[in-house]
């Protein structure tokens, strides 16, 4: 079963949240990070992007990078900007979007559930991003920002969540510039934190990442580094642990993961159509977004119009967890054979963008001439994720797109 534990959050004061929080890291380059933190000297980029108190064109991987975000972190500490609870906590953090709120727990997830596969995957990680984010950990020596865990959903747990919301004050409760609202409370209760942690060790046999998979690998990583260079290594120290917020997979919302590709690899857009008609049932559009409505259904934008595609029966399998998904039927029946993509990683010729900026997007990237041709696709369903992940199998890249986004700097954890 999961090991979840509270934890002695290091975290800002209430009328400070909201201008500490921030967005991930790894939503945003440089440029955009410095643009964010304009005029917000206590903003988390300065530790979570310090390249940007740098000199423009610093290796955002360079040593003076990760000494700044150091520096940075003991400095919002020293000002009281940061400051760490005195017992551990179990800590709940909600999201509105759009009239819709998902509640998660934070609390501490245990290093060894991620070697052992009692937390599961389904994506891959790239070593460079690994390294990056476990040089951060290990410059800070604190997990700065949480992962984002889903767990099949156990109503004691739910309704333990719902009465400390409907009797308590949140400790943060703001709307961030994005229209997000972001709700935090702290469970003060020793007696209901054991609660929680007891019910996830009687309750919860599997932890899935939702988002963070480089986050996850580089803080278990660093949290077994730790045990293995401590003579006196116990098991009970806080790098035993790394912080997530988990939510109950039935208040997740998956948003569809859309590509643009830069070119027809030499074909006509009539010629491609043709080709397209092997594998695809095509009805055109015209001016009218397509917005898929069912699995193995598509959009595509195309030469100044929209075309609905239905993938042909013999194109997928339903019986295969890889095989049904949307972005495989599109990878083997366009990407990799009609426009020679053939890794979705490396290829510069193919782009992808998230659900949350709308159809909308993929037209403007193809009417400025950027771009050549838009593939909209139906989103992946939670009960398919866990699905993958059960059965050990990894998702092609760039499938899902969770959003709200978790802010950064609710609240830290201390590897010490």
């Amino acid at each position: 079963m999961a090991v979840v534990k509270p934890f002695r959050g290091l975290r800002p004061p209430a009328n400070l949240a909201a201008e500490i929080a921030c967005l991930p890291y790894d939503v945003m380059n440089s440029e955009e990070a410095a643009v964010m933190a304009k005029g917000k000297e206590k903003s988390l980029l300065h530790i979570t992007k310090a390249e940007i108190d740098l000199p423009e064109g610093t290796d955002v991987h360079s040593e003076e990078v990760y000494q700044k975000a150091f520096e940075n972190f003991n400095l919002w500490q020293k000002k009281g900007w940061l400051a760490e609870d005195k017992e551990r906590y179990f800590y709940i953090y909600a999201q509105t979007m759009e009239g819709r709120t998902q509640y998660g727990i934070v609390g501490a997830a245990a290093v060894n559930d991620y070697l052992s596969g009692k937390i599961k995957k389904h994506e891959l990680t790239r070593p460079d991003k690994e390294e990056d984010r476990m040089t951060h950990v290990r410059a800070n020596n604190a997990n700065i920002e949480p992962v984002f865990y889903t767990y099949p959903a156990v109503e004691e747990i739910d309704k333990i969540v719902e009465k400390i919301v409907k009797d308590e004050k949140p400790e943060y409760d703001f709307v961030a510039e994005d229209g997000i609202g972001h709700h935090f409370w702290v469970v003060w209760d020793r007696k209901t934190n054991e609660r929680i942690e007891k019910l996830f060790a009687e309750k919860v046999p599997y932890m899935y990442v939702a988002d963070g998979h480089h986050r996850t690998a580089a803080a278990a990583r660093v949290g077994k580094e730790k045990k293995e260079k401590n003579p006196a290594h116990r098991g009970d120290e806080s790098y035993n642990y790394f912080m997530t917020v988990i939510f109950p997979d039935d208040q997740l919302k998956i948003f569809d993961y859309n590509r643009v590709v830069k070119d027809l690899n030499g074909m006509t857009p009539e010629q491609f159509l043709e080709k397209l008609k092997e594998s695809f049932d095509i009805s055109e559009k015209g001016s009218e977004i397509h917005r898929p409505a069912r699995l193995h259904n598509f959009g595509m934008y195309l030469d100044g119009k929209w075309y609905s595609l239905t993938a042909k029966e013999g194109t997928y399998s339903d019986d295969d967890p890889i095989g049904v998904l949307d972005v495989t039927i599109l990878s083997e029946q366009v990407l990799q054979p009609l426009l020679d993509i053939q890794d979705l990683r490396r290829s510069k010729r193919i782009d992808f963008i998230g659900g949350i900026r709308g159809l909308g997007e993929l037209k403007k990237r193809v009417d400025s001439g950027e771009m050549k041709v838009a593939f909209a696709l139906y989103p992946v369903s939670m009960k398919q994720l866990i699905t993958i992940a059960d059965t050990g199998n990894i998702m092609p890249p760039k499938t899902t797109w969770f959003e709200p986004k978790l802010r950064s700097g609710l609240v830290i954890h201390k590897l010490d």
